[in-house]
């Protein structure tokens, strides 16, 4: 599965889930599509490799 994103600089591109990863790490990507729409690094939640930073409360079941 190819993802649509977009550079820093308004270029776009299709990568792979593993590349998404290391451009949003390195910080060379301002928003990637998701089946929901657009997600903007610095407004939406994005996960990253070490895991999640969700900080808000606990919604799932436990």
């Amino acid at each position: 599965m190819m993802i649509r994103i977009m550079y820093s600089d308004g270029n776009f591109d299709m990568v792979r889930p593993n590349m998404l990863d290391d451009l949003l790490e390195k910080q060379k990507v301002t928003s990637f599509k998701r089946s929901s729409g657009w997600a903007v690094v610095g407004r939406d939640q994005i996960r990253s490799k070490g895991g999640s930073h969700y900080r808000g409360s606990e919604k799932r079941m436990t």
